[in-house]
């Protein structure tokens, strides 16, 4: 079997200094760099968005960060601005093998949608692609590392457990952003799903 590499969102925005930082979230990137050489398939997810974006609380007047906002497709958090297409915040940490990757999928690039998941957008249906490029190449097992834990992580973790793929959360080379006691319950949400947790 064919196991796949996914590093989910190890961007400077979301490491310590960036716009949505992740306490620790750059102490990850050897342990990552050291597990690319290990899979035959490997892929790196980017939050990629317009400047306009719907998540974003600066494009709602007096909507505060981290406070809930209502979208077509159900309730949102309203983040930071953060991971702007083409800005260094956006960038791939420095420190990151980016290079090693077979394929870079972005997400969060449709100004209406947010995307958390690395395979679907958070209307639960738009599509990302990369199902069908783990498909083609054969993928079964997946091994999930990156940022947040209880975001992007997770919802990908329980995406692919729904599609059916095999799923593993290395959590030594995740961390989270723990908002609310969001953390606890994306574990115990993907313990329940049957991704194994190491």
């Amino acid at each position: 079997m064919t196991e796949a590499l996914i590093v989910i969102d190890v961007q400077n925005d979301f490491c310590p200094g960036g716009a949505l930082a992740v306490a620790g979230g750059d102490e990850i990137v050897p342990e990552i760099n050291a597990m690319l050489a290990d899979y035959s398939v490997r892929v790196l997810t980017q939050d990629w968005h317009p400047a306009d974006h719907a998540s974003f609380a600066a494009n709602h007047p007096g909507a505060a960060p981290f406070s809930m906002g209502e979208m077509p497709y159900g309730p949102q958090v309203l983040w930071p601005v953060h991971c702007v297409q083409g800005t260094t915040g956006a960038a791939f940490h420095a420190g990151l093998n980016a290079d090693a990757a077979d394929l870079v999928i972005r997400k969060g690039f449709r100004p209406g949608i947010d995307s958390y998941s690395a395979f679907f957008e958070n209307d639960r249906t738009t599509p990302t692609g990369l199902e069908g490029y783990l498909r083609t190449r054969g993928a079964t097992r997946l091994m999930l590392v990156g940022l947040a834990t209880d975001f992007c992580v997770a919802y990908s973790a329980l995406d692919a457990a729904r599609l059916g793929f095999d799923v593993t959360v290395k959590l030594s080379a995740c961390r989270g952003i723990d908002l609310d006691g969001s953390l606890a319950a994306a574990l115990t949400q993907m313990q329940a799903k049957g991704v194994k947790l190491v």
